[in-house]
């Protein structure tokens, strides 16, 4: 009895010391588990935030990127900047100018389109294009880029372009501005080329009419499909970049869709998808009425809001 009574307290003893052992091991590990969780999320913050790493594929050659122009790549529409160009070239009167000027002030200022407005403005551009060539055009919309444009590309947009010409993809631009603006601003940008509104023209002579109708909603959808399709590309690896809910098919045709400055319609949209978002704009709209904040109104309003307070001082 005396030698189990002195074995008792040994072993309680060697069973205090192993919960105690348990404990401190079980401590220890927290205590690294919170110190390894601590140094993954400061080697994270440290190292520069790259969106989706893995894309685009390098040497993937079946995917290409589409992006849209207006308000994507662009600040305000291309139709209404190749308008002023020409107002100052003498193709038409003080009159329209005002009314291109109005349209422009809209678009930039609510960030959505207007379908009257910009079946105005494309009406607008025929009439005044039409009996002029080609060539004479295109040529004049080169200066007109350099005057009215080039300053105006998003740099966010065009860095994501430029990654996916670096991954050796191919970019187009697609557009319901004139396909020879269109291809213009594509070369200036290194792009491949563009998709955009065809006009008719007999002779190198534009009629004043369209070849079919204006590349816009849906229809920018079917010139993509009809794009891959003649390009070998496969559309579940290819993508798409805009900042309209009218292009929520063009969006949807593909496997990487990309909300640029979006519209209210469009960030709820792709934020119901879980699509990839990107907003490059200095002057943030309100979230629920969707107006610029006041100290961005004048520089969103732009060149032509001031083209508008020049003709009404005149008159």
């Amino acid at each position: 009895m005396a030698a189990l009574g002195w074995l008792t307290p040994r072993r309680r003893s060697a069973t205090a010391r192993s919960v105690l052992a348990g404990e401190a091991a079980a401590e220890a590990a927290r205590k690294s588990s919170l110190q390894l969780e601590q140094e993954r999320e400061e080697a994270a913050a440290t190292e520069p935030a790259v969106a989706e790493p893995e894309f685009p594929v390098v040497g993937d050659v079946r995917a290409a990127a589409f992006f849209d122009l207006d308000n994507t790549v662009m600040q305000g529409a291309a139709i209404f900047h190749l308008g002023r160009g020409l107002y100052k070239r003498k193709f038409f009167q003080r009159r329209e100018l005002a009314r291109f000027a109005w349209q422009q002030a809209w678009f930039r200022l609510a960030g959505v389109e207007d379908p009257e407005h910009m079946q105005d403005a494309r009406d607008s551009a025929l009439s005044i294009v039409k009996g002029h060539r080609v060539s004479e055009l295109t040529a004049i919309g080169e200066e007109i880029y350099d005057e009215y444009m080039a300053d105006r590309i998003w740099p966010g947009t065009r860095s994501l372009a430029q990654a996916h010409l670096d991954a050796g993809q191919k970019v187009w631009l697609v557009t319901a501005a004139p396909v020879e603006t269109a291809t213009i601003i594509a070369r200036r940008l290194g792009l491949t080329g563009a998709l955009g509104t065809v006009a008719e023209s007999i002779d190198g002579v534009y009629t004043g009419k369209l070849v079919g109708e204006p590349l816009h909603g849906p229809a920018k959808a079917e010139a993509v499909r009809a794009l891959a399709a003649a390009e070998g590309l496969d559309l579940n690896r290819c993508a798409a970049y805009s900042d309209s809910h009218n292009d929520i098919p063009m969006l949807s045709l593909v496997g990487h869709p990309y909300a640029i400055n979006p519209d209210a319609k469009l960030r709820k949209h792709a934020k119901d998808r879980d699509w990839r978002l990107r907003d490059y704009r200095t002057g943030r709209k309100a979230a629920k009425v969707g107006i610029p904040a006041a100290a961005g109104l004048g520089a969103l309003a732009g060149g032509t809001a001031a083209a508008v307070a020049l003709h009404r001082r005149r008159r």
